[in-house]
């Protein structure tokens, strides 16, 4: 038997509480949930000797609309309120929340100078499924605290407490105390929904911290339909190593597909730790999700069912920020170093307005970060005084495996240099070589460190970069190796309109948009319009090759992208970077530069061997001819 009202402006209607008393009958029926439901908020906030004003939806049975002559009774009943309750004293209202109602309330008790608590009230998974029957709305307390009137005070206080032993967070303003109830609202809705069916597509969003209000967990939940039901298969949580969550598999939407169906799981939420957090390992994680992460569980799981917690290792990874700054041009970036899944630690470049991709990453010689975050938690336990000389690790720039590339988009640039001709006296014959975009600085130094007779410019915009290319990636300057503070747009104009014009062998492009709405991130748009690729051609040499990264998602605009490149050079090749949207584009000026595969892959083995040298400091699991075996001709 449905009792609620098809409209709320029912709730004040005397014939619907006829009809309502006469349908239910005998039947028990509670408002907003049982006392056991609610004891716990209740025993919080009234004392058995305190006379308290308690309203169990009665507020929202008399607030049904905001009409004049409505609005004018409820300012009535909250006088009352104010009027029987003493300094101290507590209005505690048990409501669904919804906006209309919320604003009132909020609104007439903050002006009044009472200090204002929002608490959602947890339930159990037995009372979320009950309430479901009822509502699809969490509830809430409402918690009012009279204060003594000061005159001419302007001091509002605005709270919101998510669980009942939780600790309150304190919001600027009643705007922002709505908006945030609205949040859990809305993720109520979410976990009612994923409770009655899967599939709703991509799921994600955000578990914050009680304390701080910060994000602390990202949560994606991935429906495997065609994986086969058991009592055993429903339901599992995978905490993702932290600094891993920008990988393939765990960041894009396909690969958490694959994730989840090689798990073996109808459903499975992945956890992505945020940067910034404090963790204490994966039993503390485990504990702190478990009551969370069980309502997104499926509907068909069946009950008391243990869920497993997944992860690469059984740990949660180790992350260290090295250094936190801000740049004019970039904003917030933060230097870390985490522990890849082969044990080795990686240093990565991560710009915080895009917080899932990696800018730059290099390889450490051994676990430096890892060393010494263990040491200082050992000294801040012994209370050692600060470390000496000889306990340091070494300088930042140091511990940086310059030899070997991270990037993939990275390896496959370099892999272009074997389509110049007679690439196996690359090392003994000059390379004149233009980076457009600097970042950590690995390109144009693995280009400079393996081929002596190269001379390298590189253009940064940002001063910054240079200095954390610098400091935290290895990156050096010298006489073959030079950095161009400037906007590449305005070097390369100012190259090509040069009396002395110079020509480079090749021309690399490997710089970011910094307008996150345009459907293509890398490069900028000017840099791939025609008169600028005009430009571009007049100062690379005869048989040079333009290397170009590009990350579009934008199907049509990638089509204009590789059109425009192909009236500007004849010859075009694009490298699909497996797992990434990366493609990388070589570019040569003249037809008789085309070659088929077989002869690329041959280039590519000559150079190879050339860099395989004795004492080259080729490394060895970087096959140049693999980056060239998918190369596809436009």
């Amino acid at each position: 038997m449905n009792l609620l009202p098809k409209r709320s402006k029912e709730f004040g209607s005397v014939d619907y509480w006829e009809k309502f008393f006469q349908q239910r009958g005998k039947k028990a029926f509670e408002w907003y949930g049982t006392y056991l439901e609610l004891c716990g908020v209740l025993h919080k906030y009234i004392k058995p000797r305190e006379r308290v004003v308690l309203d169990k939806g009665t507020l929202d049975a008399v607030l049904t609309d905001e009409e004049e002559k409505t609005l004018q009774q409820v300012d009535r009943m909250l006088a009352e309120v104010g009027r029987v309750l003493q300094v101290g004293g507590r209005y505690l209202c048990i409501s669904l929340a919804q906006a209309h109602i919320l604003k009132k309330a909020v609104g007439h008790f903050s002006r009044e100078g009472w200090m204002v608590r929002v608490h959602q009230v947890a339930s159990s998974q037995d009372q979320v499924l009950e309430a479901e029957s009822r509502f699809s709305l969490p509830v809430f307390a409402f918690v009012m605290t009279k204060f003594r009137p000061v005159p001419g005070s302007a001091l509002q206080i605005f709270e919101l407490c998510a669980q009942e032993q939780g600790k309150p967070v304190r919001l600027e303003s009643a705007e922002r105390l709505a908006e945030a109830v609205r949040e859990r609202q809305q993720y109520a809705w979410l976990c009612s929904q994923l409770r009655r069916k899967a599939g709703l597509g991509s799921v994600s969003l955000d578990l914050c911290s009680g304390d701080t209000g910060e994000p602390r967990y990202t949560l994606h939940v991935v429906d495997s339909p065609a994986v086969k039901p058991s009592r055993d298969n429903h339901f599992a949580i995978f905490i993702i190593p932290q600094g891993r969550e920008t990988e393939w598999l765990f960041g894009m939407e396909e690969g958490r597909k694959q994730l989840a169906a090689s798990a073996g799981f109808r459903r499975l939420v992945t956890v992505a730790l945020h940067r910034g957090q404090q963790y204490d390992g994966m039993d503390s994680v485990q504990a702190e999700l478990s009551s969370r992460v069980m309502e997104l569980a499926p509907a068909a799981m069946p009950p008391q069912q243990q869920v497993p917690f997944l992860s690469v290792g059984g740990d949660i990874g180790v992350r260290t920020v090295q250094h936190q700054d801000c740049s004019p041009l970039s904003g917030d970036y933060v230097i870390e170093d985490v522990q890849g899944d082969d044990r080795r630690y990686f240093r990565r470049l991560i710009f915080l307005s895009n917080r899932n991709v990696v800018q730059s990453e290099a390889r450490l010689l051994k676990d430096v970060s890892h060393r010494a975050q263990k040491k200082r938690k050992k000294d801040k336990k012994k209370q050692r005084p600060a470390d000496t000389p000889e306990d340091l690790p070494p300088a930042p720039g140091q511990s940086v495996d310059k030899s070997y590339l991270c990037c993939e988009h990275h390896k496959a640039m370099i892999a272009g240099l074997a389509l110049l001709r007679n690439p196996e006296l690359l090392l003994e014959t000059p390379l004149a070589l233009l980076v457009v975009g600097l970042g950590g600085g690995s390109l144009p130094l693995f280009v400079h460190d393996h081929f002596p007779k190269s001379c390298v410019d590189a253009v940064e915009i940002d001063p910054s970069m240079l200095e954390v290319a610098t400091r935290w990636f290895g990156f050096a300057q010298s006489e073959r190796m030079k950095v161009h503070i400037a906007d590449g747009l305005d070097y390369i104009t100012s190259l090509a309109g040069g009396e002395a014009r110079p020509l480079y062998d090749v021309i690399m492009f490997d710089v970011d948009s910094k307008d996150p709405t345009l459907g293509m991130s890398c490069p900028p748009p000017a840099f791939v319009d025609q008169p600028f690729l005009q430009k571009v051609k007049s100062i690379l040499t005869h048989e040079g090759v333009f290397i170009l990264n590009l990350v579009c998602r934008d199907l049509a605009l990638k089509d204009s992208v590789l059109a425009g490149l192909k009236a500007a050079f004849p010859v075009l090749y694009v490298r699909r970077i497996e797992g990434e949207v990366n493609e990388i584009l070589f570019c040569q000026l003249h037809p008789g530069q085309k070659l088929a595969t077989p002869e690329l892959l041959e280039m590519a083995q000559a150079l190879e061997r050339t860099l395989r040298r004795p004492g080259r400091g080729w490394d060895d699991t970087y096959v140049l001819s693999d980056m060239l075996k998918t190369v596809k001709i436009v």
